[in-house]
């Protein structure tokens, strides 16, 4: 398969970036898009060019990293699916593909495709986390959980963090992931002990961030590649109002 590929070249988050053209041959259907692009950029080395910077870390749809926005998509044309596990078989011979970085004022371009992320780190920092020593492992069975809340628990903690929702938002609202990582806590007994503290100071960076607010679309949820569903962001919502007006912390 033969593809026309116009990638965003930006050398630093201080220059003007722009589109390129470039043209690959000989890709096979079963290429990861990721895989694609290493064959670009071994081209292109070898012609002494500088190859085209981009995030990727496991490979496996795990770790979030591979954040690209492929024909105004974020992770591209799949539903629910990072951009490490797309394959070139979602595109077709002769296809102009359009890829970009992620584009929100939080996510800084470093070079090229790659994004500076770390706004995401620092709201975990801020309390996405428990505190409170909770001993040994316990046995399974030790604190009862309701399967209902161990599964809205597991849900949330889907989010990988790779920040799809926020390139998806017009206002580049991180909204869906900082509610995923409050309400993976936050229906459990073990995160109830510091709920309140956790959503305050969660929020609270998150806007200090520069993240937009939320603009209600669904466009989010739409385009995570996890699944997480809007449900948290009204979970988080309640959280904090009950935070703001009942509690001491």
């Amino acid at each position: 398969m033969d593809f026309t590929l116009r990638i965003w070249r930006q050398k630093d988050r201080n220059s003007q970036g722009g589109f390129k053209e470039y043209k690959v041959k000989g890709i096979s259907d079963g290429s990861s898009f990721l895989e694609m692009l290493d064959i670009l950029n071994d081209e292109l080395s070898a012609k002494g060019e500088d190859p085209v910077h981009f995030d990727n870390d496991c490979r496996e749809g795990i770790c979030g990293t591979c954040s690209l926005f492929i024909n105004g998509r974020p992770h591209g044309p799949e539903e629910e699916i990072t951009v490490c596990q797309l394959h070139m078989r979602s595109f077709k011979d002769g296809d102009t593909i359009t890829i970009e970085p992620w584009r929100a004022s939080a996510f800084p371009v470093i070079k090229d495709l790659m994004v500076d992320r770390s706004s995401f780190d620092r709201i975990i920092q801020a309390g996405g986390y428990v505190s409170v020593n909770t001993g040994g492992i316990p046995d399974a069975n030790a604190i009862p959980i309701p399967k209902e809340a161990a599964d809205l628990a597991m849900d949330a903690a889907a989010c990988i963090g790779c920040g799809a929702c926020v390139a998806a938002c017009k206002n580049a609202s991180a909204m869906l992931f900082v509610s995923a990582k409050v309400s993976q806590m936050a229906v459990l007994p073990q995160g109830k002990v510091e709920a309140s503290r956790r959503v305050k100071a969660m929020v609270g960076q998150m806007e200090d961030e520069g993240f937009g607010a939320c603009t209600n679309t669904g466009a989010c949820e739409a385009e995570c590649p996890k699944g997480i569903s809007l449900a948290n962001i009204a979970r988080m919502n309640r959280e904090y109002l009950s935070a703001a007006f009942c509690s001491n912390d």
